[in-house]
């Protein structure tokens, strides 16, 4: 989770109070009787961490939230039960008690709250819309200690002349309602296509004017199709890269191991307990606190047989199930099969003998630049780690961005410097002069070379037959466990985004679409660092061992 304890103490959260506030004012969704909604340990931890403060100031660490959970799991009502507390309970800021412990206040006492659930169909919008008219049923206690609320089939009067609603990608008004809070559900189906993508964009930037909060709830998105998740994902992968300039983002998803074999029945449990957690009915409670929780409402056994059926998709059980982001259709390597070769344990040590893959761009497609990747592979035993990625920043500072040719240059000196490189493959397509400097420099201390005029330079890309072979090899490494990763997150993404195309001569990778964002450059750099070690071995330079010690740059 990334929310974590401080150097002075436990960060300050208005969760204790927001948690206190939904069991004691609302009713569990799906009773034929009143009860009162009793949230997972595990969905508790979870408001813990959405609801954490900035000590110094007491404003929310987070503006954006994800929590990305398998169908059936319990999203639904949690978000709903968010919904009511932002809506009517103390989610603002409002100092400190005798004890140091923050306190809260509701939004009503400082503004009108506006309150959104939004889906980009009104079947979906109803998922999360139907358990909030549940929790706020005439018994609940909420009706005791709100003064204003009034409860209709589409809309909730709020205090202070608020008002909580559900809304599609069709509405029309969105984008003057200041919502203070908005839940965006199911938003791996919120696409270009259907609007999803141009309505979150409009509801954040309406929160953000007041101060407000977003919250995605998806399920396993699909790849390549720029949804709504794979962005909010893709932004969490900048901030742990530190490539974004804001880290407001809670990104909450858990999925079964990649290993989940879904013929095995012992293997099959074991994931579904994992992405299932607490709400996993499982006799033995759940996977994910000591000592266990209790059994959960999810029938495991019940989903075996819906994901055994023969008519059901085997990857769409693994997304809606198994919570697990797999691969389009066209996917070069799924996720599950490139987790699986995750080697998180690997050590580089100064001195190894490594092999070099570099793809290099200096184009331009509508303003957006292509990434240069330099990726290494040990020689010893096939691991992949990411040198350096460049890629062009986010936002203003990235217009007119190219790589900057004497860091990149640099970067190749100190590889050179520090380990032992027996092998070099790099395009040259708009790097011609630069490859060329490198042969002059490095060409005869490498102990494999491309050809013997040129020791570095192969295939530009699509031009020669080997390299379809060469991507398919590498394809093939990644599956059979030969071709092992350090887990590299810009080697990763591009790995992901590739996708393949048939040619005359086999098939090649290429982005989603042309003018796709999503960046491949990291994934041919290491097709060809894959091919120069595989060169090397060849010839008998993987016998040397590795003296081991130093971590992965």
């Amino acid at each position: 989770m990334p929310w974590r304890p401080s150097v002075e103490g436990e960060v300050p959260t208005l969760g204790w109070g927001v948690i206190d506030w939904i069991t004691e004012m609302l009713a569990a969704p799906d009773r034929a009787e009143y009860e009162p909604f009793r949230p997972y340990l595990e969905q508790e931890d979870f408001i813990l961490h959405w609801y954490a403060l900035d000590p110094a100031t007491g404003r929310r660490r987070y503006n954006r939230g994800v929590l990305g959970r398998p169908r059936g799991h319990g999203k639904s009502p949690l978000l709903a039960a968010l919904a009511c507390v932002e809506a009517c309970g103390p989610v603002l800021f409002d100092g400190w008690d005798a004890c140091g412990q923050p306190v809260g206040k509701p939004w009503s006492s400082v503004r009108t709250p506006i309150v959104q659930l939004a889906a980009v169909s009104e079947e979906q919008v109803r998922n999360t819309w139907s358990p909030v008219l549940e929790m706020m049923r005439a018994e609940a206690p909420i009706h005791e200690h709100v003064q204003g609320l009034e409860v209709m089939d589409t809309f909730i009067n709020l205090p202070n002349n608020g008002r909580m609603s559900a809304i599609t990608s069709s509405a029309r008004t969105v984008k003057g309602a200041r919502a203070v809070f908005a839940v965006l559900d199911q938003t791996e189906e919120w696409v270009p296509s259907n609007g999803g993508v141009r309505l979150a964009n409009t509801m954040r930037a309406n929160a953000a004017k007041v101060g407000g909060t977003t919250l995605e709830s998806p399920n396993a998105y699909i790849p390549g199709e720029n949804s709504v998740a794979e962005q909010s994902a893709n932004f969490w992968a900048d901030i742990r890269q530190g490539r974004a300039k804001d880290d407001g983002l809670l990104y909450d998803h858990r999925e079964a191991p990649p290993e989940t074999d879904m013929t095995d029945r012992a293997s099959l449990i074991a994931g579904l307990r994992v992405a299932y957690g607490d709400s996993s009915a499982h006799p033995d409670g759940c996977v994910i606190h000591q000592p266990p929780c209790a059994p959960g409402h999810v029938d495991l056994d019940r989903l075996i047989a819906t994901i055994w059926d023969p008519a059901q998709d085997p990857q769409q059980s693994r997304s809606d199930f198994l919570n697990q982001i797999t691969h389009a259709s066209d996917a070069w390597i799924s996720q599950p099969d490139w987790a699986a070769a995750l080697d998180g344990d690997a050590v580089l040590a100064d001195g190894d003998a490594i092999s070099l893959g570099f793809d290099g761009s200096r184009g331009r497609t509508k303003g957006k630049a292509d990434a240069t990747a330099l990726i290494g592979c040990r020689i010893a035993d096939g691991v992949l780690f990411e040198v350096r990625v460049w890629e062009q920043p986010a936002g203003p500072s990235g217009d007119g961005w190219v790589p900057n040719p004497l860091d990149v240059d640099a970067t190749v000196r100190q590889c050179f410097d520090r380990w032992n490189v027996v092998a070099f493959y790099a395009d040259p397509s708009g790097w011609g002069e630069h490859v060329a400097r490198w042969e002059a420099t490095y060409g005869r201390r490498l102990k494999v070379k491309a050809t013997r005029s040129e020791p570095i330079a192969v295939w530009p890309r699509g031009k020669n037959s080997q390299v379809g072979q060469a991507v398919e090899e590498f394809r093939q490494a990644v599956l059979n466990g030969e071709a092992r990763h350090d887990g590299s997150p810009s080697l990763t993404r591009h790995v992901l985004n590739a996708r393949r195309r048939s040619t005359r001569t086999g098939y090649l990778l290429y982005k989603a679409f042309p003018d796709s964002r999503d960046k491949i450059d990291a994934a041919y750099a290491a097709v060809m660092a894959w091919k120069a070690r595989i060169d090397a071995v060849a010839v008998g330079l993987d016998k040397k061992k590795s003296s081991g010690g130093a971590t992965f740059v």
